[in-house]
């Protein structure tokens, strides 16, 4: 155990699927973004903890769950409904930041009666126009390895304006899970550039949190079309938040979700 935390792999058909969780009570279910671990929610957890059995999962294919030849949201999807099972959790509230939002609406959509609420945080709202856009877009952390080991500045660079200045711990850990998957760092963003959002969002019922972070660049222009595409949706949005928002505002989301399952 470190700070409260307890860790733990639950088996699925597509390999161990490793989690970190903190505290008892209701359970809240935290995905991750590309290309991030549950590490992303390190300081989330705690907090959480404080009124829920808050779980971090590392989604299959990163962190320390088992990898996977074919990447794509609904093999993430079908794999956090068996960590469900595996854990024995009937219903839970699910909360995803980028990627990890994207997974939680396929989640939902998938297995409606498992998922009590819905936390959609920094999530792209992806339709024909916007997996377009995608298709042609240059890789965002992939970089070619060198000898002399320049590949991790620019890995470093290529994130660091999307950080809090004064903050190179976060971005250290973001390069440490980035550079667990190696060649699959990328896996990750293509399966979000290939996803038919349009064709699932609308099987959700459940109520749903669209949280928007200010500093986004990469997914805050998409809050406000995002949450049209639900018939009830709130809105909270955390200003001077960037891409690391779990890391560098746990309090504030830490209260957001809490207020929002309560």
């Amino acid at each position: 155990m470190s700070g409260g935390l307890r860790f733990g792999y639950a088996d699925t058909s597509f390999g161990q699927v490793h989690y970190a969780e903190c505290g008892s009570g209701p359970p809240v279910v935290l995905l991750h973004q590309t290309p991030r671990s549950w590490d992303e929610y390190r300081e989330l957890l705690p907090l959480l903890g404080r009124t829920h059995r808050a779980i971090a999962m590392d989604t299959i294919g990163f962190g320390a769950s088992a990898p996977l030849a074919e990447h794509s949201i609904e093999t993430y999807a079908a794999a956090v409904v068996e960590f469900l099972d595996a854990l024995g959790l009937e219903q839970v509230a699910l909360a995803g930041h980028h990627t990890g939002g994207v997974i939680a609406i396929e989640v939902a959509a998938r297995a409606p009666d498992r998922v009590t609420r819905l936390v959609l945080s920094s999530t792209p709202c992806l339709d024909a126009e916007a997996r377009a856009r995608r298709r042609d877009r240059p890789p965002i952390d992939l970089v070619e390895v060198v000898p002399g080991g320049d590949h991790l500045t620019e890995l470093w660079r290529r994130r660091q304006g999307f950080y809090p200045p004064g903050r190179p711990d976060l971005l250290t850990r973001f390069v440490r899970d980035a550079l667990i998957l190696g060649e699959d760092v990328e896996k990750g963003h293509q399966a979000v550039g290939r996803y038919r959002m349009e064709d699932r969002i609308g099987l959700i019922g459940c109520p749903v949190l669209c949280v928007g972070a200010s500093a986004d660049p990469y997914a805050f222009p998409d809050l406000r079309l995002l949450t049209s595409r639900f018939n009830t949706a709130e809105v909270a949005i955390v200003e001077g938040g960037m891409v690391p928002l779990m890391e560098d505002h746990p309090e504030e989301i830490s209260h957001l979700i809490t207020r929002f399952l309560s």
